[in-house]
């Protein structure tokens, strides 16, 4: 059983054009072409450490053409990814860390539905330790169509 949704997602404007787009995210995250997964921030709530961030998923993917012929599935791993890169925006831009911030472990993940081509993947995240300047952990969840896909906990280290 999933756990209870981070925030109320009815609160935030999930159409509205986002605080940081995938340009301000590039000028943080250093990922880029193929491994940026993280398309831009819609919310945050900086003293509760929370972020509502989205990876919106299309058929031009690097992964669509083999992950799954016919039916391509988003491979678990790249939404966790997903999920280390909007920790390390938050930490980086909204906590004002500086440097890279490396991912340095799971301690959990469950896929519960599969994302694909042509939606929209919600990252609902909650900073759990922030340890400036060391480590940085969170608990992130996946929902696509008001529905959780994935939960994982991340953890992210100054590099």
């Amino acid at each position: 059983m999933p756990k209870p949704l981070l925030f109320d997602l009815s609160k935030i404007n999930l159409a509205g054009k986002p605080i940081f787009n995938r340009d301000d995210i590039l000028k943080v995250n250093p990922q880029n072409y193929e491994m940026q997964q993280l398309d831009g921030v819609l919310w945050f709530d900086k003293p509760n450490m929370l972020v509502l961030g989205y990876k919106d998923v299309t058929d031009k993917e690097f992964w669509v053409r083999g992950h799954i012929p016919g039916r391509p599935l988003m491979p678990g791993v790249i939404m966790v990814e997903a999920a280390a890169q909007l920790l390390s925006y938050f930490v980086k831009h909204v906590m004002g860390e500086q440097g890279f911030i490396g991912f340095s472990g799971i301690d959990s993940a469950k896929f519960r539905s599969p994302v694909e081509p042509g939606q929209r993947l919600l990252l609902l995240g909650k900073i759990t330790k922030f340890k400036p300047g060391r480590i940085y952990d969170a608990y992130i969840q996946g929902m696509v169509n008001d529905k959780m896909v994935f939960e994982t906990e991340v953890s992210g280290m100054a590099v």
